[in-house]
């Protein structure tokens, strides 16, 4: 059996990436929704929806677990998923998100204050504050949107990013960490850490630790991950742009292959 990655889009390979370069010994499906990116304008009901026809296409593949590297979808379906959907679905898989691990790792680096940078609708959502809090009741938080820098990163314009960055950056001078609350940010996090003094909390760093954790943690679901090192890359629409920015997330082509959900 397989682990399964999931995005709206194609930030998340930046996650998928960094969890096969940590064990690579593992089948992997990635499934990127980018016939419907973004989520973050959908409303609540749509993005469980959206989020349940990829659970089912992930599991029909014989995922055996899977990470919701959106944060969107792990902001908003997460905890249904986890306790509606698998249930009534697939009641002996499991579903892991990437907001519950990042805001572990920014408490545990012993953080007082931290900042959150992440897309309108995650912090609307209030998830990094609800975990953060739920983690260290006396952590405090500062969240600000960047609305701008993913489709900045996604049309090739880091050359343009750091102004913004300067920016948006603003007002987290007090904290001790930053979290980069979208899969998207991983392809800047070095020009992050050149002007934050703290640390910086990027989720391609953390999860594949976190997963890593719990597969060992977790022997009886570990033993069943096939372990061929084959990777597939399913993409609901494909575009030269897509093509491209697959490429610049993993520095090399990917074999993305269009799928229906």
């Amino acid at each position: 059996m397989k682990i399964g990655v999931f995005d709206s889009g194609l930030g998340g390979l930046a996650i998928a990436q960094a969890i096969a370069d940590r064990m690579p010994q593992y089948d992997y499906l990635y499934l990127g929704d980018t016939k419907r990116v973004p989520y973050g304008s959908r409303s609540q009901e749509t993005i469980h929806q959206f989020t349940a026809e990829a659970l089912d296409f992930l599991f029909d593949n014989d995922c055996r677990l899977v990470v919701i590297a959106c944060n969107t979808a792990s902001a908003e379906s997460l905890r249904k998923s986890q306790q509606e959907y698998l249930p009534k679905h697939f009641p002996e898989r499991r579903i892991l998100g990437v907001i519950i691990p990042t805001a572990e790792a920014a408490v545990e680096s012993g953080a007082k204050k931290v900042g959150v940078l992440a897309t309108l609708s995650t912090v609307e959502s209030g998830a990094y504050v609800r975990e953060l809090q739920r983690c260290s009741p006396d952590v405090k938080v500062i969240q600000k949107p960047a609305p701008l820098l993913v489709p900045i990163i996604e049309n090739d314009g880091l050359k343009y990013v750091e102004p913004m960055l300067d920016d948006y950056l603003e007002g987290f001078e007090e904290t001790d960490s930053l979290i980069l609350g979208c899969t998207h940010y991983c392809l800047i996090k070095d020009k992050v850490r050149a002007r934050f003094k703290g640390t910086v909390i990027s989720s391609d760093e953390v999860v594949p630790l976190k997963l890593q954790d719990y597969l060992n943690r977790h022997p009886e679901m570990e033993t069943e991950l096939s372990k061929s090192a084959k990777r597939q890359y399913c993409v609901t629409d494909l575009t030269s742009g897509y093509a491209s920015f697959a490429r610049r997330i993993a520095n090399k082509d990917l074999p993305l292959e269009v799928v229906k959900i």
